[in-house]
Parts: C-alpha cells; structure tokens; sequence
C-alpha cells in the first residue's frame, strides 16, 4: 500500500488557492537579484512582495529554492510544502521538499514525500528508494549509543555568521574560513548577495597551555582579497599554505554557481563564480609569494578544497574537471622531484559518488576524512572516512551520530588522531549558518576485515582451511535488536563497520558445511581494522577436523584456559547442528612407550568431552576415543629426528562427525 503525506497547511492551502500576482516593481527587483544569485537580497525584496498578495507558482518555487540555496532548512521546508500543493508544479519540488524534511529530523515524512516523488517520476524510483533507506539508516544511527560528545565552540564561532572548515597550522593552531568580515582601510566589509554576510575570509586562532582557543585574527590582506578566500590547508610547519579563491569568469560550459558548494542553476547568466587553488609562502612571519595551482581552469571548472598529507607529499582537492564522476570529485596530485605537482588523478570509485564530494581531510595516521551527499547519510552532507592513500581506498564509511546530524556536517580535523577534534556543522543554525563544534570520541569506529572459511580434511588426512566465497553471514551487535545480513565476494571478504567496546555476534551456512556462530569482541584498544575469521566445518562423515590451540600440559589431560576457549567454539557448533553426533579423539606424538601413549589420549579425549558435557551438551552425541600415536600425520615416527613443530603436530584433539 503506497502512503502519502499531506500536512494540515497544504490543505489549507489547496482549499484558499493563490491568487496571481502582478509584476510589480517589487518583484521585478526580487527576480532580478534572484536570476544573479543574490538570493539573501531577493528574499528581502520576495518578502514585503508576499506582505500583499499570495505568491504565484513561479514567486513560491524562487522564495523555496532562495531558502534552500541559503541553507534554512525550516523556511525551505515550510515553502516547499506549499509549493508541492500547488497546481502544475514540477515533480522535482517533491524531492526537494523530503530534502528539507531530512534536514529537519523527520525522517518518516520525508520518506513518504521520496514516495510521492518516485510514483510521479518512475525513472527516478531507484534514488527515491535509495533516499528512504537513508531514512531508516539515520534513525538507526540515531538509536545507538553515542560515538562521540560533540559540544559548541564559541570561541571560535561567531553568532548570526558562517564560521568552518578548520584545518591545522602550524603548532598549536589552525586556520579556518568564516563570513563574520574583515574591515579593510577603514572601510566595511562588502556584503555578498547570496548570504547577505560579508566575503569569505580566511582566520588564524592559537590554543594555549590548557587547551583554549584565542581570538581569531583574520590572515593578511595579500592572502584575504576582497572576495572569497576559504578552506585551507598548510605545511606541517606552517610556512606554506594552500586555499581557495573564487573567481568570476564568463558563464562558459557548466554552470558553478557557489563559492562553496557549486550549486548549478540551470539560468542563462554572463558571468559565474568558480574555484582556484593559490599557494603562499610565510618569511619572517609574513605571507607572501601568492601562486596559482598548475590545474586551475576556470574558464572551463572550479579546482578547490586543498588538502595536504601530512608529509606534504601529496595534495588532496575538489572539483569538477572532466574525469569526474559526480558533481564535484575528490583528485590528488603527488609531488614530483622537482618540487612541482604532478597531473591531477580521481581518487576513484570508492570513494567518489555521483553526488559531491568535498572538504578532503588526511589525518596523522594517514587516514581519509571527506564530505558527501553520494554516500548513504543522515541528511545534507554527512562525514565519512576511507583507509588507504591516493587512489586505493576501501572501508569508506559513515561516522555515525551525532559526528553527523540531520543538516550538513563537514570540514572535519583531528587534535588527536582518532580521539579528539573539530569539525563544521550548521546543525543548530536558524539561519543556515555553520559553527564550529569540538568533539571527543567515545566508541572509536573500527573495520571489521571478514574472512570467510571452509575447514576439512583433505586427501592426506590433514586438516585445511580454504577461502568459502559468496557465503551468507548475519551480525548482530550483542544486547541490541540491531543486525545486518550481508555475502561475502568471490574472495570471501567483507568489510564491515563497528565500534570500540562492543560484541557482535556472526552466525551464517552454506551448503555443506555445518551452521556457524562465533562472536567478536572489540577492546577499545582496537587498531582502525580488525580481521575477523568465520570458520565453517565441512558437513562430511568420517573425515576429522583438527582443533586448533587444544593444548596440555607435559603428561597431563586437565584442560586448560586456553584449549577450553576453543572447545567452547565446539559447544557453540554442536547447539547450532542438534543432529550431529561426534566422536572427541586425543593423539599424541610418537615418544613415550605405545601403552603410555594410548592411555594418555585416552584421558584428554575423555576430559574433553567431560567438558563439553558440562556445557550442556548431551553425553549420548559425544564418543571419546585416545589413537595414541598410531594415527601420526607426517614422517616422526619413534627413532626419527623431528623438530618440535612437526611432533606438535601429532598432539592434537579432532573431532569427527560420525552421525548426521
């Protein structure tokens, strides 16, 4: 059954109609500063218009497309949903309208107006339910336990202005880009017509001894010109920076509106805003020495967003040069020896979407932070991270909530790597506004590298194991209803994400082999990636499957802490397959006498099973049975040297299915 959602105020205003309003002077003034993207200034001009008559269809679409561009989400909802109850509007104003919705927190609504939008556009069904999964990913998210703290920065954030981007500088301090404007020979700061706030400037702040940030000091006038200079990177010494200026150039080609997000608008305009990289270097505590990057375009694209590894060695940046996949692309150009920067390179699939990536980041460890709306997110841009370098990324995933929120969320650095750090957010902004939030993690995000195996016995009567691809595998976080079912590849690999300080349960079959279960408990100590084998047993009468780590004491059949844990996989094995039958056997090397040696197997067989009775297992499933050293798996006989590896090798406990 397919639902629609209609709130109480579309009703009403399908019910009173709009009524058509005149071309006055007012709305000639709006449109115009709305056709060269002054959309803060026409929405000025759009509401005194409104104070008189109801908006037509075309006036309502600007004042919503005016409230999205400028990022107030509350205004862009509440004006989408009277433009998507309006006769002969576009099907488009319906996604738009859940993308605000999104952004709001409300999730089920939204998911309702992505609905609508596929019914009434067919060919965009696949996004749609794409988008409404995102929903249902979001509240999940939301309905785990904290990763992080996340708390505001005032010191660094300025109310009413846009403040974001932080990235370090030097020691003990960073740069950032914010709106709150710099005066300049006396003079005020220029307003910009698509905000209504000043240019984007560039700002320096230090952090002393205890951890506090001081004033913000706009950076010199050679590097902050009169329009925008933004997002930032430098050297790890902090004598060479790299940031983004913006340019206005004639309106070839694309359309890139946006200084910072490259919005198009599909308008006949003359002239358009487009990115350029620029380098300075600092001598004598000033900056000089201002130089283009060697693939800056912009008659054709915008290059922006720099990011610098931390050995300098390669520079991460945004754009939308041809080799793009989506709107806009995360490349890299590394080093060459002579100091210059190589031919730009896409960082690839796994990364890049066909949405916008942006706002690149490359910690200590070397790991990839970036922005995106591609990827599956809780709204607006979310935050996501990739192991690898350059152009071999895997395990990109989304840092969770509330690092993330319902707005958009970008801009990230880390104070410590992995622990502590700052990141951009207008997630309680009013006036589509960015601060930047400080923020302690406190389930540190890990990979969890699964492999997935078959054991058996081969055709030498040794216990194997080889990769068991496309096997189906269900992990639930222990104590939670959360789960996920997912099939490993033809390699038998998956990649999952997790988190410090929990336990997830696998269980999973294929055919031939015995169910499984195992369970994994990651310490908070855990590295970024943590390798996970899911052994399955061959369902195969008769053939023994040697345990691995049953070990005992010289002379002794106690079992120990450690051949307990994987006689405890054992038990686990036998409640999941209730119709087996096994027979538990012992074997020992070959020195000592045969009668010594017999005995003994005897004994650790029959403590083994003792012990998986105690478990719970029923005795009548279970046969213990001591080979002693008759069954020897190599050339160690009595009177042959062997080293201690190959006589190990003879100690062992298998079981063997003897009843299915």
């Amino acid at each position: 059954m397919n639902f629609r959602y209609t709130p109480l105020y579309i009703i009403a205003a399908a019910m009173l109609g709009f009524a058509p309003l005149a071309q006055s002077q007012s709305l000639r003034k709006a449109n115009r500063l709305y056709d060269n993207y002054q959309y803060a200034l026409a929405l000025q001009e759009y509401q005194e218009v409104i104070q008189k008559k109801q908006p037509d269809l075309a006036t309502a679409e600007r004042i919503a497309t005016s409230y999205r561009l400028t990022r107030q989400s509350q205004a862009s909802e509440n004006w989408y949903g009277k433009v998507v109850a309006m006769e002969g509007r576009d099907p488009i104003n319906l996604y738009h309208y859940a993308e605000a919705l999104r952004s709001n927190g409300k999730y089920k609504e939204a998911k309702e107006q992505y609905m609508q939008w596929a019914e009434e556009v067919p060919e965009q069904a696949e996004r749609a339910q794409a988008l409404m999964e995102a929903t249902d990913q979001a509240l999940r998210w939301m309905g785990q336990p904290a990763v992080a703290e996340v708390k505001t920065l005032p010191a660094l954030s300025t109310a009413g202005f846009a403040d974001f981007s932080p990235m370090p500088y030097g020691n003990n301090s960073l740069v950032f880009t914010s709106d709150r404007g710099v005066s300049k020979a006396g003079k005020e700061a220029k307003i910009y017509g698509w905000t209504g706030r000043p240019y984007l400037q560039l700002f320096m702040a230090q952090q002393n001894g205890q951890g506090e940030w001081g004033s913000p000091e706009a950076l010199q006038d050679v590097i902050n010109e009169d329009y925008h200079n933004a997002t930032a990177s430098a050297a790890k010494e902090g004598d060479k920076l790299y940031f983004t200026r913006t340019k206005s150039v004639p309106a070839l080609g694309n359309v890139n509106a946006d200084p910072t997000s490259w919005i198009k608008k599909d308008i006949n305009t003359n002239q358009v805003n487009r990115l350029e990289i620029y380098s300075a270097e600092k001598q004598g505590g000033s900056w000089s020495n201002i130089q283009p990057f060697a693939y800056n375009k912009v008659e054709e694209y915008s290059v922006g967003h720099p990011a610098l590894s931390p050995d300098g060695q390669v520079l991460y940046f945004v754009s939308d040069m041809p080799g793009s996949r989506g709107d806009t692309d995360i490349f890299y150009s590394t080093r060459q020896a002579d100091g210059s920067w190589g031919e730009p390179i896409n960082a690839g699939t796994t990364v890049n979407t066909t949405g916008r990536e942006s706002f690149p980041y490359v910690d200590a460890n070397g790991k990839l932070y970036f922005a995106s709306d591609g990827h599956v997110g809780m709204g607006g841009m979310d935050i996501f991270s990739a192991e690898g370098n350059l152009g071999q990324w895997r395990a990109v995933k989304n840092l969770g909530y509330p690092l993330n929120s319902p707005k958009n969320d970008f801009g990230i650095m880390f104070t410590e790597a992995g622990e502590r750090g700052l990141l951009s957010s207008n997630r309680d902004s009013q006036n589509g506004t960015e601060d930047i939030y400080a923020f302690t993690v406190l389930q540190k995000p890990v990979v969890l590298a699964i492999t997935t195996v078959g054991r058996f016995q081969n055709d030498k009567k040794r216990t194997v194991q080889e990769p068991l691809p496309e096997t189906r595998i269900l992990m639930a976080r222990k104590n939670t209803s959360d789960s996920t079912v997912f099939v490993t590849d033809k390699d038998a690999k998956y990649f999952l994400d997790a988190r410090t300080g929990n336990t997830y349960v696998f269980s999973g079959s294929k055919l031939g082999y015995l169910k499984m279960e195992s369970s994994v408990q990651v310490p908070a100590t855990a590295p970024d990636t943590v390798q996970v084998a899911l052994i399955f047993d061959k369902n195969e009468i008769e053939k023994a499957i040697t345990l691995d780590n049953i070990y005992y004491d010289l002379d002794k059949w106690d079992i120990r802490p450690d051949a307990a844990k994987e006689l405890d996989n054992l038990v686990t094995l036998l409640k999941n397959n209730p119709r087996i039958k096994i027979e538990m056997s012992a074997h020992t090397d070959s020195r000592e006498s045969q009668q010594y040696n017999q005995l003994l197997s005897e004994r650790r067989a029959q403590a083994a099973v003792d012990y998986l009775v105690s478990k719970g297992i029923d005795a009548s499933r279970l046969t213990a049975r001591g080979y002693g050293k008759t069954r020897l798996v190599n050339k160690c006989a009595t009177g042959v040297q062997c080293s201690e590896a190959e006589h190990q090798m003879n100690r062992r406990t298998e079981f063997t299915i003897k009843k299915n």
